[in-house]
């Protein structure tokens, strides 16, 4: 019992020096992977992510739920079809898409913050959207030089950072789906962790946290291959060699493009673990994979 309290305040020591570092900086934590649909590991990251907003930090959440729009599809009678890792969206699919992202995950993640009596703000296609981009065209695998049209999928163009600052000074935490508008007036479907990726670079946050369902990036096979710090040169060797693939490489793209556009460091955690995304930025030795330039 007495360990157990000694060891509690020893962490909170240990918290302090980074509370104190990190008061007044902006965080953006990008939730997606299984634990969209496991509530009580969900629930646990929701409850950290208002931690740290109650020790001064300035959360923004960006958040997936592309196993939750799979399954509203299998119900609406649809197959999901995939091309090169990219969902393809028609306009029905991209209506089921917007949603569940807007009316189902957005709002329950809302409304869990303001549970917690912190204030969450959604934005997104149906009220205040704050990310904007163009028609995403892949190049064939055959021919690089001809573009496969993929539906309503976009890349992102630009952020309304300005909008989410705003609501940060106002003491709110904002809620971010990824559905972006184009110049035309429509909806596109985004990569969640590419929104998070710019969404950060945006906000020159100190930080951009993946929270998903995987520990981080290995360097080999093994289980104790896990990183605790990569740089982009080493990540960039592990994608060519093979061994960062399919799911990895979209947090790997938006950790580049946050990294690129001035956040200090970007870490990927496991959200089944416990307090998670805490043990990676307030304890020195973290828990899951950082990286820096």
């Amino acid at each position: 019992m007495m360990q157990s309290a000694v060891d509690k305040a020893a962490a909170l020591v240990e918290a302090h020096e980074y509370i104190r570092r990190f008061e007044g900086k902006t965080i953006v934590v990008k939730v997606g992977g299984s634990i969209m649909d496991e509530p009580e590991n969900l629930k646990s990251v929701i409850a950290d992510i208002c931690f740290m907003d109650a020790v001064g930090m300035r959360p923004v959440v960006v958040h997936g739920g592309g196993k939750s729009i799979t399954q509203a599809m299998q119900q609406a009678g649809l197959q999901a079809q995939f091309v090169q890792g990219q969902r393809y969206t028609d306009e029905r699919t991209l209506a089921i898409a917007e949603h569940v992202l807007v009316n189902e995950v957005n709002k329950t993640l809302v409304d869990w913050i303001n549970a917690l009596e912190h204030k969450g703000m959604g934005l997104h296609s149906l009220g205040s959207c704050v990310v904007f981009g163009k028609r995403l065209f892949l190049p064939a695998q055959d021919d690089p030089k001809r573009k496969l049209d993929i539906g309503f999928v976009g890349e992102v163009e630009s952020v309304n950072a300005s909008l989410i600052k705003a609501l940060i000074e106002a003491d709110y935490i904002p809620v971010i789906a990824p559905i972006a508008g184009d110049s035309a007036g429509g909806k596109l479907n985004v990569n969640a962790d590419i929104v998070a990726g710019h969404v950060a670079a945006a906000l020159k946050a100190e930080k951009l946290v993946l929270v998903s369902d995987t520990h981080g990036i290995r360097t080999g096979r093994g289980a104790d291959s896990l990183a605790s710090s990569l740089t982009k040169h080493q990540i960039q060797a592990l994608v060519e060699q093979g061994i960062i693939t399919a799911g990895m490489l979209p947090k790997v793209e938006a950790s580049f493009i946050a990294l690129a556009g001035g956040v200090a460091k970007t870490h990927i955690v496991d959200g089944g673990i416990p307090h998670a995304a805490l043990l990676e930025v307030y304890t020195n030795e973290g828990i899951g994979t950082e990286i820096v330039l």
